[in-house]
């Protein structure tokens, strides 16, 4: 079901999948099989040489991996979609395909931590280098470009400040440089925003967050628009438009066309790392995104109603949700997510540090712990847990000072929630 004419929500259960064409099973099968057999030796070394499509090794290719591939591409409005193990995964992945030793990129500063500790240090093993600029102002992209940069790199709902960054200059920015914009559309998910809509070129996804919304299955996704030239960067990536040696000279970008990205991201960078998702994870996913669109707008009215409770309490500094009329964001937040921003946000205690760990310490039905996207509600310090790895100049350039909690609202009920954090503030002031 690649036609958009269906709406958002009959393609989150039909898109990519069909009914068992042996059984007749109704939902996708959990294909838990490590490989498949050729019809004949010309069959095999045609998939080999990637000269015809199927499935050889569940590392590279698996059917129920791809009915969820194939749905993520659909709600995003992309043209092919890569998942992987994780979203770590799928960040080095996305990375893997077009970067060199020695190359750049520039990311927004308003990162989850996770995120900029792998950039910062694990990145430099390959050779990569990031430099983060504050989003605030776009411009501040293109006063770092240089000519080795080979992609910007931003999360359009940020974690865990609750930031928005303005998407549609960073992407003229990006076009104008000719290198392509990726953009975590984690926390948004394809039902509140499409990156692809305000010129991103490639989408990424911790599939383990709002798109599985369980908290039972790790999973992440590359997902490629299709439409961003490689050739006409003049030359400034080899890895798509020279020929690779693996296969026999082949070209991505010339053979595969508008997918010669994702298939380079899956025939070299899963084939070679190997950070596969696994059959029942993927399976998990669909299922979850079958209700994305219900969870979705449950979230969002939680939240909404959990952070106008938070901005009234005395014991409370400051709440940054993009929903509050008071939020710098808002005008952003109507123009890329006129559903709602989201359910991550953030908020500061009065006390610093010790009154934040108090607060975390104090609730009763918000889970602790380091996730977000779940059924369930979580809160965390980020402080001192996602963003323990950073100084505290950068703590708070992230949006995570010593103050700050996290809350991700799920799916409960909001009063419950509210009278959670009302105990917890309480203790956290005496």
């Amino acid at each position: 079901m690649a036609d958009e004419k269906f709406d958002f929500a009959t393609r989150a259960i039909h898109a990519g999948a069909a009914p068992d064409p042996t059984t007749g099973a109704r939902s996708t099968p959990i294909y838990q099989t490590t490989a498949y057999v050729f019809d004949d030796v010309d069959h095999a070394a045609s998939l080999f040489n990637l000269q015809t499509f199927g499935y050889i090794y569940s590392r590279l290719t698996n059917p129920t991996v791809a009915v969820l591939e194939e749905r993520i591409a659909n709600l995003e409005g992309g043209r092919a979609a890569v998942c992987a193990a994780s979203g770590h995964a799928a960040q080095l992945l996305a990375f893997f395909s077009i970067m060199e030793p020695g190359d750049e990129f520039v990311a927004s500063r308003n990162l989850y931590g996770g995120s900029i500790t792998q950039f910062m240090h694990a990145f430099r093993k390959f050779g990569w280098i990031c430099k983060f600029v504050d989003p605030s102002d776009p411009e501040n992209f293109r006063r770092a470009l240089t000519d080795k940069t080979k992609a910007i790199f931003c999360e359009v709902l940020a974690n865990p400040g609750g930031t928005i960054v303005d998407l549609e200059p960073i992407a003229a920015i990006a076009k104008a440089a000719k290198v392509p914009l990726m953009v975590d559309n984690t926390l948004a998910t394809p039902f509140l925003c499409r990156p692809f809509d305000w010129g991103a070129d490639i989408v990424l996804h911790s599939t383990t967050k709002f798109l599985a919304g369980h908290g039972n299955a790790m999973g992440g996704a590359v997902v490629e628009s299709g439409r961003f030239d490689w050739f006409a960067a003049g030359g400034k990536f080899p890895s798509m438009t020279e020929s690779d040696p693996a296969y026999h000279g082949l070209k991505f970008a010339e053979t595969f066309g508008d997918f010669g990205y994702s298939m380079k991201t899956r025939a070299v960078g899963l084939r070679d790392l190997g950070p596969t998702m696994a059959p029942l994870n993927a399976f998990l996913t669909i299922t979850g995104i079958e209700t994305l669109h219900l969870r979705m707008a449950r979230h969002v009215a939680n939240a909404q109603a959990v952070a106008e409770f938070l901005e009234r309490h005395p014991a409370v500094a400051w709440v940054s949700y993009a929903g509050l009329a008071s939020s710098p964001y808002r005008a952003l937040a109507r123009k890329y997510m006129p559903q709602g921003p989201g359910s991550v946000f953030t908020f500061g205690v009065k006390g610093g540090y010790d009154a934040g760990v108090a607060l975390v310490e104090g609730v009763e039905l918000f889970s602790h712990l380091a996730n977000v996207g779940d059924t369930r509600s979580l809160v965390i310090h980020p402080a001192s847990t996602t963003h323990r790895q950073l100084t505290t100049e950068q703590q708070v350039a992230a949006g995570a000072g010593p103050d700050t909690i996290r809350l991700s609202v799920g799916l409960e009920s909001a009063d419950d929630l509210i009278r959670d954090l009302s105990q917890a503030l309480s203790r956290t002031a005496k």
